[in-house]
């Protein structure tokens, strides 16, 4: 078979620095912001004209701690509690023939006077800091919204939400813009739908800050903030 060769136009700067935590999906969390920063020789103003227009966009990205590390037929989906197995091509897992991403991100700013613009202001990323990025192509609402389209299993098994106890004094200790985003990252729930234990604590890394939680009752507790 052919092959093709691809190269990152473009990596993302994200207040994540691990994989943990990350939304499941894109959009799921608007409050989150990224950068979308060029690489030099794509960093030309005429490349950007138009896209002012548009409210959203697709990334077209690569899992990138994902390289090399092979496929599977099939996998077991997080949300269906690591126990069921399901066609990697009914999943968005990154263990794919191709390690390859897409994400529909709302399009908040064209940063063109950075010293490293154009850059693209973005909300609602799911993706690592760092992740490279092949391709921003528009979001046409008339031909890529479908509202009559079924989700497979997803449909029965929505992300969950869960309160979020975050104590003052340790809000506090979070960045003014950053909280909101923080807030719903951690509604999410973002452990393994398999670990329920209510004694575990785990540690979620966000915004160069190591915030350490437990969850019961539906309740997540914030227990920890401190710097990474």
């Amino acid at each position: 078979m052919e092959e093709w060769t691809l190269r990152p136009i473009a990596r993302i700067q994200s207040d994540f620095s691990e994989k943990f935590g990350i939304p499941r999906q894109s959009g799921l969390v608007e409050a989150l912001r990224a950068r979308v920063v060029f690489a030099p020789e794509y960093r030309v103003r005429e490349a950007f004209r138009g896209l002012e227009g548009f409210t959203h966009i697709w990334l077209v990205w690569g899992f990138s701690q994902n390289v090399g590390a092979g496929w599977s037929p099939t996998v077991r989906p997080p949300r269906l509690g690591g126990n069921v197995r399901m066609g990697v091509f009914a999943t968005r897992s990154p263990f794919r023939p191709n390690p390859i991403g897409l994400s529909c991100v709302e399009l908040l700013a064209i940063d063109y006077d950075a010293p490293d613009g154009p850059a693209l202001v973005v909300g609602g990323a799911d993706l690592l800091d760092g992740t490279p990025i092949f391709d921003v192509k528009p979001y046409v609402p008339h031909a890529d919204c479908r509202p009559q389209a079924r989700g497979g299993f997803s449909d029965a098994h929505r992300e969950d939400r869960l309160a979020v106890d975050f104590p003052p004094q340790l809000e506090a200790l979070v960045p003014p813009d950053k909280r909101e985003a923080l807030r719903g990252v951690l509604a999410g729930d973002p452990r393994p739908s398999y670990q329920r234990d209510p004694q575990r604590l785990y540690g979620l890394g966000f915004a160069g800050l190591q915030v350490r939680f437990t969850v019961e009752d539906g309740v997540l507790h914030v227990r920890q903030v401190e710097k990474d």
